[in-house]
């Protein structure tokens, strides 16, 4: 009887949800059907929480951010209301009867994260935009605590690990199969590659680089164990389209990123010491400033320009910093970032401000033809410089702690995993790779505010906390 009663009021509850989102497309008020949805995404993940984290992965390529329709609300759906479900779910259950583990509570990752969390709000009290800021540290707390804190208790099981990479990388060449055929009906065109992957993503910068982390996740998987031959045959098809959708982006710091990663593994594999790493480093950096001169008049003598389709040929107008629009305009978004900073060293502007306030800052002589003057085309164009702006010196440097702590554990752990378990150390190592690859891009453009780049990158901390404490299971 009881039962029948809960299916009774639950297709009683689904049909009002019918009808009042009938009456609202009705008479023309699609936000408030799309409110309806939200309510639909957040009761899902309130009452199938595990799987509606997993879900996640599959949706994070695949979301849509309704500001390109609304032309106000920036919110990513269905991901991000299923993330606030969650997290309201994980903030009263913890309030009732505190469910989640102490091992979480206690790991770096999470206490450096609350760290940079109340730094945030800290540095919203002073911000020159408070609305602007308090959206953007709600919008961190609803990626970082259901990430953070639900995403070790899902990966206890460990067939949730390797589904949730699973179900990111087929969703994610669902969104590259999508942005290839239609850029195809273009003839791979470069002007076409900065919008053939909307709506699923906003240009081809973070989709190349979310691409090149999928890829290296992929690899990782096909690594990890013997598979059936159709798996296998699927996997490497994936990894096809992945590659082919990676190429065709022509993003080039997604190429370098790449590249970049493949030379920390080689780095990990080897086991080379930090103090020898950073010996050369700093020979190199040596180098460098003795010949800084040298360098500038061969990088001004360099004028390959970014829209060209060759492959060498863009990866060429990387260093073109004479007549390459897009590499000058990412110059103007630093030396305004630089600027916030040296006005507000300490404090910033405060979180999420940065695209508000850099306008100001824009010296005539950094101006290209792509600059605006209201200052209204984007960001910092860099994950650390883009914090230091808004958030001040140690704003910045809490987030450095914060993934410095993410990269030390996954290394720690993939040196000291059980070498029999061959499935979770191949996992491990590209883990560090795709991560590798997103934050070396990190240096050129910022996405850590989206879905696209939060999910995956977060979900793979929590990975890591959860594998600490198996490896400490297994010593014991």
């Amino acid at each position: 009887m009881h039962f029948l009663r809960s299916n009774i009021g639950l297709g009683l509850a689904g049909l009002l949800y019918i009808l009042f989102s009938a009456y609202f497309i009705w008479f023309d008020q699609a936000y408030f059907a799309l409110l309806s949805i939200g309510l639909l995404f957040i009761y899902f993940a309130v009452y199938y929480s595990e799987y509606s984290f997993l879900a996640l992965a599959f949706l994070t390529p695949l979301s849509i951010n309704i500001e390109e329709y609304t032309n106000s609300l920036g919110l990513f759906v269905p991901t991000e209301p299923l993330l606030f479900g969650m997290m309201l779910l994980l903030i009263m259950q913890e309030t009732r009867k505190g469910f989640i583990p102490k091992h979480v509570w206690r790991s770096p990752i999470l206490i450096a994260a609350a760290v940079y969390v109340t730094w945030l709000l800290l540095s919203t009290i002073s911000s020159s935009e408070p609305l602007a800021s308090i959206k953007f540290v709600i919008a961190k707390l609803w990626f970082f605590v259901p990430l953070l804190l639900l995403g070790p208790i899902v990966f206890g099981k460990k067939k949730n690990i390797q589904t949730f990479l699973w179900l990111f990388i087929i969703g994610m060449v669902i969104a590259v199969m999508y942005t290839v055929t239609l850029h195809a009906t273009y003839s791979f065109g470069e002007k076409e590659s900065h919008w053939v992957m909307w709506p699923f993503f906003k240009d081809h910068t973070i989709y190349g680089a979310i691409v090149a982390l999928t890829l290296l996740l992929a690899i990782g998987l096909y690594q990890s164990k013997k598979y059936t031959l159709l798996t296998q045959v699927v996997l490497i098809s994936m990894i096809a389209v992945l590659a082919i959708g990676l190429y065709f982006s022509y993003t080039r710091a997604a190429w370098l990123s790449v590249v970049g990663a493949f030379g920390i593994g080689l780095v990990i594999k080897l086991r080379i010491k930090f103090s020898y790493l950073f010996g050369v480093t700093a020979f190199l950096g040596i180098i460098l400033f003795f010949s800084w001169d040298n360098l500038q008049m061969e990088l001004a003598r360099n004028k390959q320009d970014h829209t060209t389709e060759d492959f060498g040929e863009r990866l060429q107008s990387a260093t073109n910093v004479t007549t390459d629009a897009s590499n000058l305009e990412r110059l103007n978004r630093w030396s305004c970032a630089w600027e916030m900073f040296k006005e507000r060293p300490v404090i910033g502007f405060g979180p999420g401000t940065y695209a508000f306030e850099y306008a100001r800052f824009q010296a005539p002589e950094n101006l290209t033809i792509i600059s605006t003057n209201f200052g209204d085309a984007g960001n910092a164009h860099s994950e650390y410089l883009g914090p230091l702006s808004e958030t001040g010196l140690p704003g910045l440097i809490f987030f450095l702690i914060l993934i410095g702590f993410v990269f030390y554990k996954g290394i720690r752990l993939y040196l000291d995993w059980p070498e029999e378990d061959n499935e979770i150390k191949q996992l491990l190592f590209f883990m560090i790779l795709a991560l590798s690859s997103y934050f070396i891009h990190g240096f050129l453009n910022n996405y850590l505010d989206t879905d696209k780049a939060c999910i995956p990158i977060w979900g793979m901390a929590a990975i890591f906390i959860t594998l600490e404490q198996r490896l400490k299971e297994l010593k014991f």
